[in-house]
């Protein structure tokens, strides 16, 4: 029994060994790394946008310059989280969130069947790329960043950002450009490396000190759940705790950050899974990435908090949080 303990206990320390390196790893990358990218322009990351719409938004995303297909992605992201059948208290309809009179002027029949339905992705997409597009030429005479300026319109109106040479100085606006802009990279399939994120390790320090935590559904560790989490608490707790506030679910998480290939993971970087590779919306577990093909998770009711490898058939990507991507999420989609 003294040996299996004794055997035990050296398997646990050289884990903790282990990850307390990839704390260090990730701090020391995270200091010299300096010829990472952080977005991508033209092409969708996997599944970020549902099957249905990628097409959609691939296609009607190129429309003109001062647009993106992750642009347009993020900006239907953040009017109904992808949900054709969304309408806010302010009557704004569809995926793309038009008011009835913004639809009279500027729906377009997308898909060439003969009407203009606001409740039709096919329509709704392309309408709302059109009427970027529309913006970017009210103001294509401004200077400054042609992209920000559109989305300052689409904001503020096209008169404001005419008045002011730009980006007008209404901390709505300025935000509003700042928050679509930032969310656009968790759109967009990088193009080269992204850099890591400078609070990971921290992420990681505060995951690991949860190991053997019992698993509960719906647990963000509070004192009234003894200190429980289910997969989402956990990591969002963890970064909670190096100053970055995720969404509550994992699906959301997913947005927080541009999407790093299985073969440039870092420590710290969430890690996904779905039994729909095709929709981020449809991920239903998370766990925080610590090298060598393994993660810290929570994984399910009866099983506590534990290292996991990642290389599952239900495996869907991965996110490297940072600060501006996670503050660029909607509170509620």
């Amino acid at each position: 029994m003294r040996k299996a303990w004794i055997v035990a206990s050296v398997a646990i320390s050289s884990a903790l060994a282990f990850v307390m390196l990839l704390v260090v790893g990730v701090y020391l990358v995270a200091g010299n790394l300096v010829n990472g990218v952080s977005g991508g322009a033209k092409s969708l990351a996997k599944g970020s946008v549902p099957a249905a719409y990628a097409a959609l938004v691939q296609k009607w995303g190129n429309l003109c310059p001062a647009i993106s297909p992750a642009l347009l992605a993020a900006q239907l992201y953040q009017e109904s989280g992808f949900n054709p059948r969304a309408q806010s208290h302010a009557a704004a309809q569809g995926i793309a969130q038009f008011i009835p009179g913004t639809w009279a002027s500027h729906g377009i029949d997308g898909d060439g069947d003969g009407d203009r339905d606001v409740w039709d992705p096919k329509d709704a997409i392309p309408s709302a790329a059109s009427y970027d597009c529309e913006l970017a030429s009210y103001v294509k005479k401004v200077g400054g960043n042609p992209t920000e300026n559109m989305l300052a319109a689409y904001n503020a109106g096209a008169y404001a950002v005419i008045k002011y040479g730009g980006v007008p100085p209404y901390s709505e606006t300025r935000n509003y450009v700042k928050r679509i802009t930032a969310l656009s990279e968790s759109f967009a399939a990088p193009v080269g490396r992204v850099d890591p994120s400078e609070q990971a390790a921290g992420a990681i320090e505060y995951a690991q000190k949860k190991l053997g935590t019992l698993y509960l559904w719906g647990g963000t560790g509070t004192a009234e759940q003894g200190g429980r989490f289910d997969c989402s608490g956990l990591t969002q707790a963890a970064y909670a705790s190096v100053g970055i506030k995720l969404p509550r679910v994992a699906n959301d998480q997913y947005n927080a950050g541009p999407h790093p290939s299985r073969d440039e993971l870092l420590p710290g970087d969430l890690v996904f899974f779905s039994d729909d590779l095709t929709n981020s919306r449809a991920i239903r577990h998370v766990g925080i990435y610590v090298g060598g093909g393994y993660m810290i998770d929570a994984p399910r009711t009866g099983a506590v908090i534990r290292f996991d490898p990642i290389d599952t058939p239900d495996y869907f990507g991965a996110t490297r949080v940072t600060e501006d991507g996670a503050k660029a999420l909607p509170t509620t989609v």
